[in-house]
């Protein structure tokens, strides 16, 4: 049986495109993804990004989930800090609804943005610390055992939808351990803590009624193509929008701009955030994620194809599954 195959979508909102384009782009990538047998496509709440149209992740879900007809779509993850339990419980009740079986909740405690984006979201600061209490509760309306006595999620209750903590340290290892919910770890942008953060969750697991036993996703990144040099100029780009994004400051830089960003100590922390980056031809990207999904002692890989273009990225896509149809899990 070969490892599980699965889609981050960055919705990545290229130079001169507009958010619609992107959204137009999420939708044939998971049509792609559907039809080349990946099992789930996730999306990232992120906040005040010009580069990334995936803010409302709930909403570009249910489009989505629309236009496919089997894949699973989750977030990947709610910053759950930024919002109530109830109100997430409601909405991914309401695409459970709609979807019966088919929707994931993925959880995190980031921002997702800076100080003055969580004073717009109207976050209060200390709201990360009620974490792991904020995932009890909505997993108790989920389940239709509510923590707050009279309050029911409808929709909702007794949907069970599946939640998975996702994390870069050890806080979300040891929280989805002792919960017994399955670990998703992002590895394809915060590589550092992957091994011990695993090896903590794998140890300390305690069997829940949604786990029996420790499940770990592991975030990689692929750019597959049919020659290297393709997937290698593609790859040049991908680094380039990945310094424009984190340190070009909200401007639309051109290439040159970009490259002399990467020359300078912003192109070793890109670097660093692609660690785990498989490049080149379907043969080398197979090679690469079979690597990985050992080192990471990985159940499933999550993957977001880092190809700029459209036609690229649903080209990735169907490499990196074809070369990884026999690699045993």
């Amino acid at each position: 049986m070969s490892i599980p195959l699965s889609v981050l979508d960055l919705a990545p909102i290229p130079r001169g495109q507009t958010p619609a384009d992107s959204i137009a782009a999420s939708v044939a990538l998971a049509r792609c993804a559907e039809r080349s047998g990946y099992r789930r496509v996730w999306y990232a709440e992120h906040h005040n990004m010009p580069t990334i149209a995936s803010s409302a992740t709930s909403v570009l879900i249910a489009h989505v989930g629309a236009q496919t007809s089997s894949i699973r779509l989750g977030a990947g993850g709610v910053m759950l800090p930024n919002h109530s339990p109830l109100t997430i419980a409601e909405q991914f009740g309401t695409l459970d609804a709609m979807y019966p079986g088919r929707i994931d909740l993925g959880l995190g405690r980031a921002p997702g943005s800076d100080q003055n984006t969580m004073y717009a979201l109207r976050r209060d600061p200390r709201s990360a610390d009620r974490f792991p209490q904020d995932v009890l509760e909505l997993q108790g309306y989920l389940t239709g055992s509510s923590r707050v006595p009279g309050v029911d999620a409808v929709p909702g209750k007794g949907s069970n939808v599946p939640l998975y903590v996702l994390g870069s340290s050890m806080f979300g290892a040891t929280l989805a351990a002792a919960l017994g919910l399955p670990y998703a770890f992002a590895s394809h942008f915060a590589p550092a803590m992957l091994r011990p953060a695993v090896e903590a969750y794998r140890r300390e697991f305690q069997p829940s009624a949604q786990l029996a036993a420790p499940y770990v996703i592991a975030g990689v990144n692929a750019v597959a193509a049919d020659s290297r040099s393709a997937a290698e100029e593609a790859y040049a780009a991908a680094r380039r929008r990945l310094a424009v994004g984190l340190f070009g400051r909200g401007r639309s830089l051109s290439d040159d701009e970009a490259q002399l960003l990467l020359s300078s100590a912003a192109g070793a922390h890109v670097d660093t955030m692609l660690t785990h980056t498989a490049v080149g031809t379907p043969a080398e990207v197979r090679e690469h994620l079979s690597r990985f999904a050992k080192e990471a002692d990985a159940d499933e890989l999550i993957v977001a194809h880092q190809f700029p273009g459209v036609e690229g990225r649903l080209r990735s896509v169907e490499l990196t599954a074809e070369a990884m149809e026999t690699v045993p899990a």
